[in-house]
């Protein structure tokens, strides 16, 4: 009887259903209508977010990417400290990290800036980097190296910035430079 039993819970611990991920999947279909699912059924289908565990180390350790951020503030002349202080504050060292305006990685790129920056891959943390240092460095000229601004700009965008003729009066955006400002000057007192 006790084998019977043995059996009875096996077969049913294998009929469970593994575990469950929650990659996230899109499509768009003929009309535009834009579909997600973590369950795809059909080819169409395309990874839009990978899930990933929440005790992963790879994804909070911000001592990480170190060796990554210091070849792109060599490569483009911008601040290790800079370029390690806006990837804190735009995705927590998650390289897989997507808002839901849909900028995706590190450093969060937009998709409209893939082509111009070389992206072909947002969520490989060395294109990230690279691409968004690159992106930083731009705004960092045209500002005239005024920080502030080229982090409004990084975060608003740079017509934004040219309206105002400072940082916008948009309250994400504030906060966003005063995070960065102050991981920054922390990471240069380190």
């Amino acid at each position: 009887m006790t084998r019977g039993i043995f059996f009875f819970w096996a077969a049913l611990w294998l009929m469970l259903p593994g575990p469950v991920h929650s990659d996230i999947y899109r499509y768009v279909d003929k009309n535009g209508v834009v579909h997600f699912t973590n369950t795809p059924s059909s080819p169409e289908y395309v990874l839009y977010m990978r899930e990933h565990k929440k005790n992963d180390p790879r994804l909070t350790d911000p001592d990480r990417y170190d060796d990554l951020i210091r070849h792109a503030a060599d490569q483009y002349g911008v601040s290790f400290s800079l370029i390690k202080a806006v990837i804190r504050v735009e995705s927590a060292f998650k390289p897989t990290a997507v808002s839901p305006k849909g900028a995706k990685g590190l450093m969060q790129i937009m998709p409209a800036n893939f082509s111009s920056l070389s992206v072909t891959d947002p969520f490989d943390p060395s294109q990230n980097i690279m691409a968004g240092t690159r992106y930083l460095k731009q705004m960092l000229a045209r500002y005239q190296q005024q920080i502030p601004l080229a982090l409004a700009a990084y975060n608003a965008g740079p017509d934004a910035v040219d309206r105002y003729r400072q940082i916008p009066p948009f309250k994400e955006t504030r906060e966003y430079v005063r995070k960065v400002m102050a991981l920054y000057n922390r990471y240069n007192q380190a």
